[in-house]
């Protein structure tokens, strides 16, 4: 099986395709995307999010803000079980969403992790972290702003960020609080979408 160019081995596939099954059920009774979007589950969701693992396939310990439905953060933590290192802690208020993402991470043996609490509380109980990811939850400079206390003056540490066509626009409007090296990665699964890579994070007001 291929994601994206990726070659993906039979365990991954198998624990990729568990979780389809697992979503497919779960999003009958709870809202964890856009039903518009459920017929395009492999490509629209999982084949985006398996981006941030091919960005940045290190068994790091991630932060992912506002999981949802598990994109990116319970995939990344699929592609880090075969790695057998590396840990996805899932951020995820909602005790509903929340339950599922335990269900997805448990059924897959993905390493991972869930914490139902507001991202504002997460950082006093997480601690470090190499890498931050998130999608579909705020623009840019909200997101710098979650992500401050783990990126703020930590050279290591890197943001992987989902972003559509209006990036431009959010890129110039998060440069008025802060400054930042920026790589632009251009979506394998959307034309007109990218994955920002964000280091060296500095405040300026």
């Amino acid at each position: 099986m291929e994601l994206n160019g990726l070659r993906v081995s039979r365990e991954t596939q198998e624990r990729l395709s568990h979780f389809a099954v697992l979503f497919q059920k779960w999003a009958k009774t709870i809202n964890l995307v856009a039903p518009s979007t459920l017929d395009d589950l492999w490509r629209r969701h999982i084949a985006d999010s398996s981006q941030i693992f091919q960005i940045h396939p290190e068994p790091v310990t991630w932060v992912d803000l506002g999981s949802g439905g598990g994109f990116p953060g319970v995939i990344t933590a699929i592609f880090l079980a075969e790695l057998q290192n590396g840990w996805v802690h899932l951020v995820e208020s909602n005790h509903k969403k929340a339950a599922f993402l335990r269900t997805a991470l448990r059924e897959t043996d993905a390493r991972g992790s869930v914490h139902a609490i507001r991202i504002e509380e997460a950082h006093a109980e997480i601690g470090e972290c190499g890498a931050i990811s998130a999608r579909a939850l705020a623009d840019l400079d909200g997101l710098i702003g979650y992500s401050a206390p783990w990126m703020l003056g930590k050279e290591n540490c890197r943001g992987f960020f989902h972003k559509g066509r209006d990036y431009l626009r959010e890129i110039d409007k998060a440069h008025g609080r802060w400054e930042f090296d920026l790589l632009e990665h251009k979506s394998a699964v959307e034309q007109e979408s990218v994955i920002l890579e964000i280091s060296n994070l500095r405040r300026l007001v």
